[in-house]
């Protein structure tokens, strides 16, 4: 299929402009200032004319573009223009985008109050970058309860934690390699475990944030965070207890899987069926003496 040079000069064009958006100007000073680093010097009346847009309002794009120190201006009539090189008017606003982040992270008021309230983060892209942004900000330990798929997406952020003295603890399910330093805890995958909807994975940081979710299994990405203290230790000593299970069914596995089941379902099934064991046993006992 041949391509249109002119559509794709066009679509070009339209990229830039996006980008000059992104960078803080309107759409009218992007367009001035793609038509003054195409074509050179240039007066306001030939920059309208080219456009097809009122003077009125080109002159006032460019004077502005003019105050924020990215296009000259000559004395005389008619005024003309001219664009700074594109690497001056990047350094210009990364300079000032710099300087204007360093003044807000010194006088920005900064928040005492506890998250308590509940937030939830949805689409996958957001709730891996929500997670590597906390765990950045970890400055004493992690727990996580993570299935390989996400440990592996977490590892870099995982590393550089535990590089930085952080106390790293993860269980995972599943085949996860994790670098030397992390307390890991690992678990076999059950032979159902594609079938679930979604892997469930838990986070947390400095045991102050909490972070719970759902990822994969056909169903879109959703994470909840809060500091909420009720929730933090419900985290907290389900992780623990999570360990505790693990060292008990490493030392003692055969006696315990002989016991209790694999992974202690006879257990489980004692509590999580419909009617409890014991219910079932008398009743059983009753038919027997009739």
């Amino acid at each position: 299929m041949l391509i249109n040079p002119l559509e794709e000069r066009r679509a070009l064009m339209d990229e830039v402009l996006q980008h000059l958006k992104h960078l803080g100007f309107t759409e009218l000073e992007a367009k001035c200032l793609h038509v003054l680093a195409e074509c050179g010097t240039q007066t306001g009346y030939e920059i309208a004319k080219r456009l097809g847009v009122s003077r009125s309002n080109v002159y006032s794009a460019l004077q502005k573009l003019a105050e924020k120190g990215v296009v000259l201006t000559s004395h005389g009539e008619p005024t003309h223009y001219q664009s700074l090189p594109i690497e001056e008017i990047g350094d210009k606003i990364e300079s000032d985008l710099q300087a204007s982040i360093r003044y807000v992270k010194s006088h920005m008021p900064k928040q005492d109050t506890e998250r308590t309230e509940y937030f939830s983060v949805e689409g996958d892209a957001k709730v891996i970058e929500r997670i590597r942004n906390e765990l950045k900000k970890a400055r004493e330990e992690a727990l996580g309860d993570l299935w390989s798929e996400e440990a592996e997406l977490l590892k870099a952020e995982l590393r550089h934690a535990q590089e930085q003295g952080i106390r790293i603890l993860v269980s995972t399910v599943g085949e996860a390699v994790l670098p030397d330093g992390i307390h890991q805890f690992p678990h076999g995958r059950e032979e159902a475990w594609q079938e679930r909807n979604g892997r469930k994975f838990t986070l947390l940081v400095d045991r102050k944030l909490a972070i719970i979710g759902t990822r994969g299994g056909g169903e879109p990405t959703k994470a909840m965070l809060t500091e909420h203290p009720a929730m933090v230790e419900l985290l907290l000593n389900n992780f623990f207890h999570d360990i505790v299970l693990h060292e008990l069914h490493r030392d003692m596995g055969a006696k315990l899987d002989e016991k209790y089941g694999k992974n202690f379902k006879k257990v489980i099934q004692k509590y999580t069926e419909s009617r409890p064991m014991e219910e079932k046993s008398t009743e059983g006992k009753r038919r027997k003496k009739k």
